[in-house]
């Protein structure tokens, strides 16, 4: 059986690449589906739930890291028991919508530790930020003297979080 292989131009850490990329079939969507429940899983274990040997499984990992299907593996920490437990949501609106304001915007944020998410949206603002700090009085700070300070950032409205109902970092593969 033959699998097609795509060319894609696609934007990765913020630098466009071309990638080739193979089409993926139903054993990388299940070795994709485990990794996301238990990134530490033994490659033998691995192996084992998908019906292949540890080889070709260390391959198709190895491949669709490659291919970035994989961008990382990552630690999901408690941040209650870290001493960061407000989560607080930030709308905001810029000035200006012309030149390299988006730009210039986005360069900043990527310098700011404490952004956990940045997203353009549309809508009455133009930005959703999510940060977390040690306690309100770090973020009144850092909303007057960081995020208000960023290019042509003229307006915000803060959501802070009561509970955090649901959270899950997994995508949906089905």
């Amino acid at each position: 059986m033959l699998s097609q292989i795509y060319t894609l131009f696609v934007k990765i850490n913020n630098k466009y690449k071309v990638i080739q990329m193979k089409e993926l079939d139903k054993i990388d969507f299940r070795i994709l589906k485990i990794l996301q429940q238990n990134a530490r899983i033994p490659m033998t274990e691995l192996a084992e739930k998908v019906g292949l040997s540890s080889t070709p499984v260390t391959e198709r990992v190895c491949r669709l890291e490659r291919e970035h299907y994989i961008s990382g593996y990552h630690a999901h920490l408690n941040p209650h028991l870290l001493g960061k437990p407000p989560l607080v949501f930030v709308e905001l609106k810029l000035q200006s919508k012309s030149g390299n304001i988006f730009e210039d915007f986005k360069k900043e944020v990527l310098k700011i530790p404490q952004i956990m998410e940045c997203h353009l949206v549309s809508g009455e603002y133009d930005y959703l930020i999510k940060v977390r700090l040690p306690d309100m009085s770090a973020y009144r700070d850092m909303l007057g003297n960081i995020l208000l300070q960023l290019p042509a950032a003229s307006e915000s409205r803060s959501y802070v979080v009561m509970e955090e109902v649901k959270e899950n970092p997994v995508l949906d593969l089905d």
